[in-house]
């Protein structure tokens, strides 16, 4: 089949990462190697082409949780944390056995949100990531759910995968799952299937809406998480694509330009330290700002001044990054504190160049400086 112009983002993707789910992996919990058999040899294809892909693979849980006897997911944390670890040495197993057919090397890395949330570990993750790449390996990633309580409670692969787009720069995201990719509105458990979006330009609410629906029974994540991926991806700079795992050769044929499932557009692409504030970061407290500062961060891009400060939240230091609400707590912005959250206690409200003689030092006029601080798209 001819590339779909349209589709040209796909094959001209240089840096790809795939993530699979548990759906398409696994059967009742159990390992499909087939499936492993036909994810090595089109991963190792796009490699021999010169491409860098990383891998970001659910089914541990599920896997463990087959490989312990379990046939419904009402367990509690730390069990699934064991199945976790034990289901982890089989899936890596099979890729390893697989992806030796073709003469690939694999590397593990699994991360955690709690990690990544600390900057100077984000970049050691991006070295280490941009280090087997150039190797010409393949990392394996997935988040490391024998130690991740948030994640297995509310963490999924979708959002994990996002954010390797990030780390790496990638340009292209591919999420392999179980469904077509996003119909028009939600699928009726019977009935005709709604028509499928073959493009999505931009997530609207009309497009939210048609991703409501659960998850599978193993897996975390339904169409909504992986939308918040696609809009997580696109102000990376990078394109999406949600497509059925059933489908024979649907990663070949994306990276060739074809129009398998949907294609959710990029964006203009977020400077990579402000994407992680924006989404990675973990925030240590809270500033309520006056209406005027709340103007000058969203409508003029202006930094944050002592003045516009009402109340500060929270136990933080210099470089912690908070969160910045209005009168009504509606959140507008994050950043990166340049005092600490007593010193701003003493300061809000007052005019900068009281400053130093409140403090008896000053950091700079700006409680946050514009450079260290992203808006929150509502």
């Amino acid at each position: 089949m001819e590339p779909n112009p349209v589709r040209e983002c796909q094959l001209q993707a240089r840096r790809i990462v795939i993530k699979v789910g548990s759906s398409t992996l696994t059967r009742e919990g159990k390992l499909r190697p087939r499936k492993f058999s036909e994810l090595s040899r089109s991963i190792s294809e796009l490699v021999d082409q010169g491409r860098e892909v990383v891998l970001v693979s659910s089914g541990a849980i599920a896997a463990g949780s087959h490989r312990l006897g379990w046939t419904h997911r009402d367990h509690s944390i730390p069990e699934k944390q064991a199945a976790a670890a034990v289901g982890q040495i089989g899936l890596v197993d099979m890729y390893q056995r697989r992806f030796a057919r073709h003469g690939r090397q694999i590397g593990q890395i699994l991360l955690t949100r709690g990690g990544l949330q600390d900057r100077e570990r984000f970049l050691n993750a991006r070295h280490t990531l941009l280090a087997l790449l150039q190797m010409g390996t393949v990392p394996i990633v997935n988040e490391n759910d024998t130690v991740s309580t948030d994640e297995i409670r509310f963490g999924d692969n979708d959002s994990l995968s996002a954010t390797i787009v990030n780390l790496i720069s990638a340009d292209l995201l591919i999420i392999v799952t179980d469904v077509d990719g996003l119909y028009a509105e939600p699928p009726a458990a019977s009935g005709p299937r709604p028509d499928l979006l073959d493009v999505v330009e931009q997530i609207t609410p009309e497009i939210e809406a048609a991703a409501k629906g659960p998850g599978s029974r193993f897996g975390r994540g339904g169409m909504t998480t992986k939308l918040e991926a696609a809009r997580m991806a696109a102000l990376s700079g990078a394109a999406t694509v949600v497509c059925n795992g059933r489908q024979s050769d649907a990663i070949g044929r994306i990276a060739a330009g074809e129009s398998v499932g949907t294609l959710f557009l990029a964006g203009e692409r977020m400077a990579s330290r402000k994407h992680w504030l924006a989404f990675t970061a973990q925030t240590r407290g809270t500033l309520t700002l006056d209406p005027g500062a709340a103007n000058a961060l969203l409508s003029d891009g202006r930094s944050l001044l002592p003045v516009g400060i009402l109340a500060v939240e929270g136990d933080f230091g210099v470089g912690d990054a908070v969160v910045c609400v209005d009168a009504q707590a509606r959140p507008l912005a994050r950043g990166l504190s340049a005092y600490t959250s007593g010193d701003i206690q003493r300061i809000k409200g007052i005019a900068a160049k009281e400053i130093f003689r409140v403090l008896g030092y000053s950091n700079g006029s700006e409680v946050i400086h514009r450079d260290d601080l992203v808006v929150l798209d509502d």
